[in-house]
Parts: structure tokens; C-alpha cells; sequence
């Protein structure tokens, strides 16, 4: 599932008021912070509109930093834009042919050459196939990198957008969106793969369906035929299947072929469309965008007085009311979830409907997921605040953050993976002509990962509930 864009809530149409000039006002070191969500670390003193422009300064930088390295990594040296020397976006004629020279190729051609219901020619598409080499780690890290400024800059032209060019942020944020979306999709398919198949390894005992495949591995092609699944090498496990769970055994087995066919067919039409994006003129104009806010970050009327040499009598633009107003959301946001039934162990409260014939996502993760988005503008708020370590992207901004913020989300994250692996199981469930013990094996894996989901919540309202606990 693609990343959703970090737009949650309106954003704030009026400038923030002037900071308060009560003694030790943005210190940021009180610990009383209670349940219902304040910041877990303190701003500097001087956060204005110099630490804002210094934070989005950093991230573009590290945006164009995983560009390159992006380019310059196996395979994705011919599809990544070429990354210039004076702004690091590169469009030049040599990027928009090396966009072409990829391997979307052999993505389309891996997926059309499929036989039987275990195994696939071209396994992961775009990088199988005996000829074809893995990916180095650097490319998969660079892509990660990638996402993760493209995510910080647009979180932080949402928080603080009036103090930013109002018609430069509106354009800026749905495209790097779309970019952080897009090249999350194939690590997506990947992980919910193997979420699954270690699912159905955990419920039956038995290894007889495909193993996942790691990403960005090589795999071999093998023809199986119709009607007979493939049982690739694998060791015994450790506690043999018993004689009255051998029907979940024999359905698992169909079931992880069936899982395996479908996902790493998504995965792979997923990776021809990140090398398309990658290549498209519209990738093009988002790294010349962000290469020109490495240098000159756009601030409207307010933020441009504010980062000008004040006059001695006038108070710089504080940052922290829009990063409170931030937080604000956040809190509300939780207030509204049921963390009184969450908090009650084995509820069922994640299998209610769990029967309907209806393929939308269950409404009830809606407002978890809302939370979890809210809570990472929370996060890249407090990291703006902190300055990103006086702008050093290479130091682990985490460190600024609250424990509780990291454990509550680590928590919203594995909910949002439950609950799209639950809805991959419901899918594979309605795929026409399949057998009642597949079928029957593919119910049992939607509803533990549906339980899943609620040890999830559960793991949230525990975190949530906590004091604050900052790290040293």
C-alpha cells in the first residue's frame, strides 16, 4: 500500500503569536509531562525561523546526498538522475538515458513468465533471473534515505507552513508525497510477503510453501506444473506437524504458493513503477525543487521579516506554537481512540467484522492510522525545534525525541502492517476456485494477524500511558 500524503488536518491559517517572555520560557526541560502527549524533548532557545530554514536546509541536503548515492549504486545507476555539481538534482540528457537503460525490462518480463501455483520464472521480477546480480545494500539504503528526507520536508512544510511561501509549500508537499509513496511500495509488498509466509509457518508447523524471498535478491527460474505446489529445500521444523492439524498443513502450503504468486506479482509491477517515477520528468522537477531549497528555503511575508535583522524592540517568530498546535492534534486524536478496550488484554475488539464480505479496510483502523500520521508530525516537529543537531542530518535525531513517542510509534507501525497483511489474507480468500483447505488456512492467518492487530493497540495504550523518558 502506498504511503499516505501527511495531511491530516487543516493547517493553520494565521501567524503565530510572539513568544512568551516569562522566565524560562522554551527551555524545555520540564518533566511533568503527562499521558495525554507533551513533547518528550525540549527545543533550543533560539528556535525561530533560522532553525526552521537550517532543519528543511539539512534534509534537502540529505535528499540530494541519497540521490547520488542512489545513482551511484548497482542498479540503480541507470535510473536514478545524474546528480549535477552545483545543485545535486542532475537533469541533464544523461539522466533521462540512463532512466531508460534500467531493468523495468525485465520487471514486466519476469511477471509474464509465471507457470504453476508455487514458484514464478523471474521470481522477483526486477531483479531475478539467474544473470541477473542482487542490488547492493547501498541502493535499498539510498532509496530509505530517500523516503525519509522526502517524508521530514514534507511533514515540516505542513507544520509550520505560514511561516513558509504558501503556493510553493501547497505544490512541494503532494509531490513528495507521491515520491515517498511510490518508492515505498515495493518494500511494501515485500515485507507483507514475508510477514505472511512466517505466519503460516507459525500456525502449521510446516515449511511446504515458498520461503520469502529476500529483497533484492537473485532467484532461479523453475517450472512447476499446474495443480502442484513447489516445496523448495528448507530445514525440518522444529515441531513436526501433528495428524490433527494436518489440513491447516496442506492449506498453508497452497496458501503461501497462492500469497507468493500475488504479492510478488504486486511487487513486482510496484519496482517497474518506482524505475518509471524515478525516470519521469515529474521526479525531475521535484529534485530541482529541492535542490534549490538546499540553498534558498521560500518563506512567506512573516517568516521573511523574522529571518531579516530584527530591530532590537521586535521579538523573532517563535516556532513552538505551531509545533504545540502540532501536538494539539495529536492529543485530540488519541483522546477519540478506545484505549480503555484497547488496554484490556485478548478483547477481540480487531475481529469485529472480520466476517464482512466487504473488501474495504476495516473502519475501525482508520483512526489508528490517522494517529499514527499525526504522531509522526509530532515526531518531525520536535526534530525541527531541536534543529537536527545544529543541522547534522547524520546524527540520529531519534536521540531528540521522546522514548515513549519511539515506542508508541513502533507500535501504531506494526498495526498499520497487521491490518494490511490481515486485508492481503481477505484478498487471497476471494480468489475464485480455490480449495476449502487453502481457503480455511488463509481465514486462520486473517484472523491471527487481526489479533495481531490488537496486541498492537494494545502495545500503544501501554507506551501512550507512560511518563515521559528522555534519552541521555
Amino acid at each position: 500500500m502506498a504511503q499516505r500524503h501527511l495531511d491530516p488536518t487543516q493547517p493553520a491559517a494565521t501567524a503565530p503569536p510572539p513568544p512568551p517572555t516569562s522566565a524560562g520560557a522554551g527551555t524545555g526541560t520540564d518533566t511533568s509531562a503527562t499521558a495525554r502527549g507533551d513533547a518528550g524533548a525540549g527545543p533550543r532557545a533560539d528556535a525561530d525561523t533560522d532553525a526552521l530554514v537550517g532543519y528543511l536546509r539539512a534534509q534537502a541536503t540529505e535528499f540530494l546526498r541519497a540521490l547520488r548515492r542512489h545513482r551511484e549504486s548497482g542498479t540503480g545507476a541507470g535510473t536514478a538522475p545524474a546528480t549535477g555539481p552545483a545543485t545535486g538534482a542532475g537533469t541533464g540528457p544523461g539522466a533521462r538515458k540512463g532512466a531508460g537503460t534500467g531493468t523495468g525490462t525485465g520487471t514486466h518480463a519476469g511477471a509474464a513468465t509465471r507457470t504453476g501455483t508455487g514458484t514464478h520464472a523471474g521470481a522477483n521480477g526486477a531483479y531475478g533471473g539467474p544473470d541477473r546480480a542482487a542490488p547492493p545494500a547501498d541502493d535499498v539504503d539510498a532509496a530509505r534515505a530517500l523516503r525519509r528526507a522526502a517524508r521530514r520536508i514534507s511533514a515540516t512544510l505542513h507544520t509550520f507552513q505560514p511561516l513558509l511561501d504558501a503556493d510553493w509549500a501547497e505544490e512541494m508537499r503532494p509531490e513528495l508525497a507521491w515520491l515517498s509513496g511510490t518508492l515505498a511500495m515495493e518494500h511494501a509488498y515485500a515485507s507483507r510477503l514475508e510477514r505472511l509466509l512466517q505466519a503460516l509457518h507459525r500456525l502449521s508447523g510446516s515449511t511446504a510453501f515458498p520461503a520469502p524471498r529476500p529483497v533484492g535478491r537473485s532467484t532461479v527460474t523453475t517450472t512447476v506444473p499446474p495443480g502442484v505446489s513447489a516445496v523448495p529445500s528448507a530445514p525440518a521444523a522444529a515441531h513436526p506437524a501433528s495428524a490433527n492439524r494436518g489440513n491447516l498443513t496442506v492449506g498453508a502450503a497452497k496458501a503461501g504458493a497462492l500469497l507468493d504468486r500475488q504479492l510478488t506479482l504486486a511487487r513486482t509491477r510496484a519496482h517497474s513503477t518506482a524505475l518509471q517515477a524515478l525516470g519521469s520528468s515529474r521526479f525531475h522537477a521535484v529534485a530541482d525543487k529541492v535542490a534549490l531549497l538546499a540553498s534558498e528555503v521560500p518563506l512567506s511575508s512573516t517568516g521573511r521579516g523574522a529571518a531579516a535583522a530584527p530591530r532590537p524592540d521586535a521579538a523573532p517568530v517563535d516556532l513552538r506554537p505551531l509545533a504545540t498546535a502540532a501536538q494539539e492534534r495529536l492529543t485530540d486524536a488519541v483522546a477519540a481512540l478506545p484505549l480503555v478496550t484497547a488496554g484490556s488484554p485478548y478483547n477481540a475488539e480487531a475481529l469485529v467484522h472480520g466476517l464482512s464480505p466487504d473488501p474495504a479496510p476495516h473502519p475501525q483502523d482508520a483512526p489508528w492510522h490517522q494517529v499514527r500520521l499525526l504522531l509522526r508530525l509530532h515526531r518531525y516537529a520536535l526534530e525541527a525545534l531541536a534543529g537536527a543537531a545544529a543541522g547534522d542530518v547524520d546524527v540520529d535525531v531519534d536521540d531528540s525525541v521522546d522514548v515513549r513517542l519511539l515506542a508508541a510509534g513502533e507500535a501504531l507501525n506494526r498495526h498499520r502492517d497487521a491490518a494490511e497483511a490481515a486485508a492481503a489474507a481477505a484478498q487471497a480468500a476471494r480468489t475464485p476456485r480455490i480449495a476449502p483447505a487453502t481457503a480455511y488456512a488463509l481465514g486462520v492467518l486473517h484472523a491471527d494477524q487481526r489479533h495481531e492487530v490488537e496486541a498492537a493497540r494494545y502495545a500503544f495504550q501501554h507506551s501512550w500511558r507512560k511518563e515521559p523518558i528522555r534519552l541521555p
